[in-house]
Order: C-alpha cells, then structure tokens, then sequence
C-alpha cells in the first residue's frame, strides 16, 4: 500500500502536469489564431502596397507610351499637311499648263507662257531659258522642289520602346518568407496604452506596450515628462516595467509624457506624445474610470520628476485628462470625467456645448468610455486580436461583434479602421442591443441600427456618433458625414456592434 501511495503520487504529479500544458497548448491556439490573423494583415498590406507601387510605375510608363503616340502623330500629320500644299500647287500647275499647251495660236501661246511666276530673288536664271522660257523655269522649279527625302516619311510606325520586365518577374517569382537574422535590430516605438493612463489628483499613472508584430528584444524603457509649463523632458523612470506612477505633480498642470525602448543596440524612437491634465485641487473627488487596470501588472510608482524619493504604495485611476498629439492625424483628446452610471459612462463638454460644435467636427469631441469588443457575446465564428481591438472572422457569412460597454445616456464617438477589405464584402456599422442576431447582417432585425457599404475601402475610417441626449445616431467616412442624421428616436440600453465576414478586418478606437 505503501508503494502504490507514492507511485500514485507520482503520477498525481504527471497529471496536474498534464494539465497545466494542455491549458498552456489550449492558450497557444487562441495565441496562433491571433498571431495568424495580425501577420495575415501584414502580409496582405505589404503586397498590396506592391500592388500599388506597380500600378504608379504602370501609369508613368502607359504616360510614356502616349506622349510618343502623340510625338509620331504630330510628325507624320505636319508632314501629310506639307505635302497636301505642295501637291495641290503642283496639280494647279500641271493643270494651268495644259491649258496653256492647247493654244494654237503661237503668238498667243508665247504671251501667256511669257509670264514669269516666279519672284526675281528665287529666279536668277538657273535653268538657261529665255523671257519666253517663264513658265517652263516654274515648271522646273516645282519639279525640283519635290527633292531627295521629300516623299519619305520623317517617322516609322514602329514604337521603339521595349519593357525590360524579366527582372521584377523573377523577382515575383522569388518572392517569399524569409528568417529575420539580423542582430539585435533597434526596438519599435512603445505604444501608449490610452486605456491604462490616467491622473488623479497630482499623481500620473502611464501604461505603454511594444508594437503586436515586434520581435525584437527589449531590455527596458525610459519615460520621459516634462514640467508641467512646456520645458524640457526630464526622465522619471527607466527599468523593464510597463506601468509607472509618477506622484507629487502640481495641481492644475498640464504635463506632456513619452517613452522609449532601449536595447543593447540602441534607443527606439519615442511615443507619441500624451497630454495629461491633473486636478484642480487636492480635494477633488475620487471617480473611477470605466475600464479596468489589470492587477497582475506591477505598477512602479515615483514621486515627482525633481524629487529622489520612491513611493510602492498601490495606485489608481481616477479623473481622467489627456491629449494624443500624432504628427499624421492630431486628434483632441481633452476630456472631463464628469459621471458613471451602470451602463457605461457620461462626458460633457468642456467650455462648448454640443450644439455649438457644427458639422460633426469630431475633433471637438471629449474622451467618453473606453471599450474593447465583448468575446462572450460575439457569435463563435469572429476572431479577435490586439487587445480585443481587433476583429475579424472565419467564415463567408456575416458575423455580429458588439463592444463590452453598453450606453443609455450621454455623448459617444468611436471609429472603426478597415485594416483588411477583400472581394467586395458588405461589413455593417452602428449600435445594436445586446439580444441583437449574431448570425445575420447587422441590421436585418429590430435590434440593431447600422451603416453598410457607402463609399468604404481599405483603409478607410468609419466614424460612429451616438448622441443619446438627442437621441440620434450619425455615421461618418474619413471625417466627412454621410448623410444628414441616420436615425432619430433612440432610447434604451446601445452596445456599439459591427457585422462582418472572413474578407473584413476591423479595428475600434473607442472614447474618442
């Protein structure tokens, strides 16, 4: 009994094993399908932009092609009209002397060929003849006028021009996966994590993460802020850690952050740059912020950038104020935490009330709720990736995703980027509740309020206005609206939801 005690607890010790790597292999499934579905992305994108670059380079050579076209044109028709006049006076000549040489009378005749046609500086009695002699000089000299070269054409037919395209053939041919060997390349920009960074008080809290298709080794990061009154950055942190507290700022200050990666061979660029507004006063009330902070993650907190002191007491986030600054496409993300309610969260406006920001200027919107798209809710068949940001699917059918967070009041903007947009297919984009059909379009039952098709494409950006106070929803592509208001009447409970199929790629930029 003994014996097979311990060999039991053995293989008790094999089997919780075994457990643990089948959750470990079930975990790198879902890690492959994500992976597969951001280098699927990739992929694609840097073929099309192959695609692109050989359609420019088509288009300059079809230019090429044209302006020869039109050069051999312009030479051979110059010359079809020269000869036209030559040939017509030459005709008019030959008819003119018939006429002549049917005089019978040769008084008559020698008076009328006595007249002299041409100009004295062209005629200096080349051709030996007489006064008599005029009209056969012209003669002569119309006839010498149609020279050696003057009926050949001055252009071939032919294009000589010939395609070298042997080279990029090959080169297609060749195209293909190849093992990144390089040493130590320099890591990628960090990434600011905008759902993770917050103020509350006079304390900072910045998240940031490596690009999702980096590979490259990091050894730490250095984040970087400055004084609060638009000076230099100083350097508050530096270490392996993705999250740091910086407390001891001043009240009522604007402070801009960034960070970058460093390795042993070399320094990433920075961040974009991020804008964080702290409180008024130390008496500012405590609110959370709708998203959660993982608790797993260490969170380094240090004191003010000009103080040496270290805090580890835990921190949390709180009112929230910040700005992304990006030199491609600023957007304003000032914003003012104002309430929470169940089902979602509230912002208003700072200093401008909606009704006086025009023609959806969405960047004078403020921050309102982050959120990520909801896997519990979505149908089986949609595949998320980055963070759950990312969307797409596995079948030719469409499929409905709908956000974590769900809306009954206040003011909400979100944008949806088309990562991916193949063959044609018909995504959707609105709102919808949460017993919304998962297995059809989005909008073919009661439950749902979308926008298709109009105009969208690769790397278009589809913008989402819910204005629940009004109670209307507005759609925009590329920052122009389509249309005047798309529905009116709304009330209840919103989840923002996207439908779509195996040739679609979404990814959601929520609380803009």
């Amino acid at each position: 009994q003994s014996q097979l005690s311990q060999a039991l607890n053995g293989l008790s010790d094999r089997a919780k094993e075994a457990k643990e790597f089948l959750v470990q292999l079930r975990n790198m499934v879902q890690q492959i399908q994500e992976n597969s579905v951001e280098f699927e992305a990739c992929l694609v994108a840097q073929c099309d932009a192959l695609i692109d670059a050989l359609n420019r380079r088509k288009a300059q050579l079809l230019s090429r092609v044209n302006k020869e076209h039109e050069h051999k044109l312009k030479v051979v028709r110059d010359q079809i009209s020269h000869c036209t006049v030559k040939l017509r006076q030459t005709t008019g000549l030959m008819e003119y002397c018939l006429e002549v040489i049917k005089e019978n009378d040769p008084s008559g005749f020698l008076q009328v060929a006595d007249v002299c046609f041409v100009p004295p500086p062209r005629c200096s009695d080349r051709w030996g003849c007489s006064p008599s002699d005029a009209l056969i000089r012209r003669v002569h000299l119309t006839e010498d006028q149609w020279g050696k070269g003057t009926l050949t054409p001055r252009m071939t037919t032919d294009f000589d021009l010939n395609l070298d395209n042997a080279p990029l053939l090959q080169s297609i041919h060749q195209l293909d996966f190849v093992q990144m060997k390089v040493s130590s390349p320099v890591p990628a920009p960090p990434i600011l994590q905008l759902e993770e960074c917050c103020t509350h008080n006079n304390s900072a809290t910045l998240s940031w993460k490596q690009p999702p298709l980096s590979t490259v080794q990091v050894e730490g990061y250095i984040l970087e802020l400055d004084d609060g009154n638009g000076g230099q950055f100083r350097e508050v942190y530096v270490g392996k850690e993705t999250m740091c507290t910086v407390d001891g700022l001043h009240f009522n200050s604007t402070y801009s952050a960034r960070v970058k990666a460093f390795n042993k061979t070399g320094v990433s660029p920075y961040s974009k740059t991020l804008v964080l507004q702290t409180s008024e006063d130390t008496q500012s009330e405590e609110q959370t912020l709708p998203f959660p902070v993982p608790l797993e993650r260490s969170q380094l907190r240090r004191m003010s950038p000009f103080s040496s002191t270290l805090n580890l007491q835990p921190s949390f986030p709180g009112r929230s104020y910040f700005e992304l600054r990006s030199s491609a496409h600023q957007l304003s993300l000032h914003s003012s935490l104002q309430s929470l309610n169940s089902a979602g969260c509230t912002f208003e406006t700072q200093g401008t009330p909606y009704s006086q920001l025009g023609k959806f200027d969405i960047k004078k919107m403020v921050a309102v709720a982050w959120f990520s798209f909801d896997p519990a809710s979505a149908h089986a068949d949609i595949i998320f990736s980055n963070d759950n940001l990312t969307v797409t699917c596995n079948s030719y059918d469409d499929r409905v995703v709908l956000g974590k967070t769900g809306f009954s009041k206040g003011l909400h903007y979100w944008e949806l980027s088309i990562d991916r947009y193949d063959n044609h297919p018909d995504p959707a984009f609105g709102v919808a509740r949460i017993d919304v059909l998962k297995d059809a379009m989005l909008g073919k039952d009661d439950k749902a309020w979308a926008i298709t098709e109009g105009g969208i494409t690769k790397g278009a950006t589809v913008g989402v206005l819910l204005d629940l106070t009004r109670r209307t929803l507005t759609f925009s592509i590329n920052e122009d609206q389509q249309g005047p208001v798309a529905f009116e009447n709304l009330e209840g409970l919103f989840f923002p939801a996207v439908s779509l199929n195996r040739n679609v790629q979404v990814r959601a930029s929520a609380g803009l």
